[in-house]
């Protein structure tokens, strides 16, 4: 009987121990996280679209994108090198943050020789606490479209040459390996090819990114354009962009191998113009090098503890 009394007593201790040394556990890995959730996306953009991400202050991204022709269907295949022989699209850009919260951009395209400026502002932010279950942030761009008319009626007045996009990107990290995001937006231009055509186009966005192993993660994004504010009745046929990809993390670098249906890079010019499917071979690859610099080394030294987005 005693024994069994000594042995109850025993266990009761080195349970209440195991309890209390949990508890410390959690306590000190709750205090060692930050108060808001890291690196929801690793890139500020995903495939085509962008991403709840902002530059962190002082830091500069410069950004080249390729996207070739057609893998397959009748501009494709071997003739063309399967759409290597083409290009649809390219794209240099400077991204540069204000502070770790707003991001300023300018970018130049070979499609219509499009510039773009925009605006990228992060305004809510994930708690760790779970006071803040998602991100919120405001993105705005406008386009200029600086190459010569095709014909005389095309740019009655100078200001049909630009665009406008606005949009809203909630973003959460459910996990280590998985980030989703959703982003209503809203175009508005002038320069339309169709007279049924409205000029402004209502989207809705979808994205994710899978992290598959430390430096390689599976990404993907999908715009709903059709079935909102676009009619069905139109001479040209558009389709939803959707693109898929790797994105694979090199130190400084982030280089992204990706297929979409879209022939364009900017939303200003990939939301209204998709005359592609992935059904009939309009599908084309594309890659993405990405390298981030820091311009100004900040005199305190917790920054540069700080989590970067690379």
């Amino acid at each position: 009987m005693k024994t069994r009394l000594l042995f109850l007593f025993l266990l009761l201790t080195v349970t209440a121990s195991a309890q209390e040394a949990d508890s410390l556990l959690k306590s000190l890995s709750a205090d060692s996280l930050p108060p808001t959730v890291d690196a929801v996306f690793k890139s500020t953009r995903v495939v085509l679209s962008h991403s709840s991400e902002t530059q962190k202050k002082h830091d500069l991204d410069m950004r080249i994108r390729h996207h070739f022709g057609d893998i397959g269907g009748r501009f494709g295949s071997a003739h063309t090198f399967y759409g290597l022989d083409l290009a649809s699209d390219l794209f240099i850009g400077f991204d540069y943050g204000i502070s770790d919260d707003l991001t300023v951009a300018i970018g130049r395209s070979k499609t219509d020789e499009l510039f773009n400026f925009s605006g990228k502002y992060k305004l809510l932010k994930q708690k760790n606490n779970g006071a803040m279950p998602a991100n919120l942030t405001l993105f705005a761009q406008m386009g200029w479209i600086a190459r010569e008319p095709f014909n005389a009626s095309e740019f009655v007045d100078y200001t049909d040459r630009f665009s406008y996009f606005l949009q809203a990107i909630i973003s959460r990290k459910f996990s280590q390996r998985l980030s989703l995001e959703v982003m209503p937006g809203f175009l508005l231009r002038k320069n339309v090819s169709d007279a049924n055509e409205p000029e402004n186009l209502f989207t809705l966005g979808f994205a994710g990114r899978m992290k598959l192993t430390k430096r390689l993660s599976f990404v993907a994004d999908y715009t709903l354009v059709n079935g909102l504010s676009r009619p069905k009745d139109l001479a040209t046929t558009y389709y939803n962009p959707l693109g898929v990809g790797l994105e694979i993390e090199t130190g400084g670098h982030i280089f992204s191998l990706n297929f979409m249906n879209a022939e364009y890079i900017i939303e200003n010019n990939f939301i209204p113009n998709t005359r592609k499917s992935w059904n009939d071979g309009g599908v084309r690859f594309g890659f993405t090098i990405s390298r981030n610099f820091t311009l100004f080394k900040s005199k305190n030294k917790d920054s540069d503890k700080q989590s970067k987005i690379y």
